[in-house]
């Protein structure tokens, strides 16, 4: 295990953006999904995925497969944080959807006819 690396180091930043946008991503094929459980939960489907990979990357670092010094648990809170702001793009996201849904249902709107 790695202790002595630095909190701003470069990796921290890769890391980060990696979690954020493997969440994303995930989170938006979950939405498209065929079954209406999936696409429910897609914020917690794109947070696991992207959990699992980050984890994935701190086993492999700790065989050695990477040239590492070990795992480290400062990528892991990066990990931790990119995934804590994907669901908060995710949340506030979904928020604007509802609003504009209700805005429309309510008759708000525009209309053209």
């Amino acid at each position: 295990m790695e202790w002595g690396d630095a909190w701003m180091a470069p990796d921290k930043l890769q890391h980060f953006m990696a979690s954020l946008l493997i969440s994303l991503l995930a989170a938006a094929l979950a939405g498209r999904s065929a079954r209406p459980g999936i696409r429910r939960r897609s914020a917690a489907v794109g947070s696991a995925a992207s959990l699992a990979a980050g984890a994935a990357k701190e086993a492999a670092d700790e065989a050695g497969f990477f040239g590492s010094a070990g795992a480290s648990p400062k990528d892991a809170a990066a990990d931790l944080l990119g995934v804590a702001a994907a669901a908060l793009v995710l949340a506030l996201l979904r928020r604007c959807r509802r609003r504009e849904r209700k805005a429309r249902e309510d008759g708000d709107g525009v209309s053209m006819v």
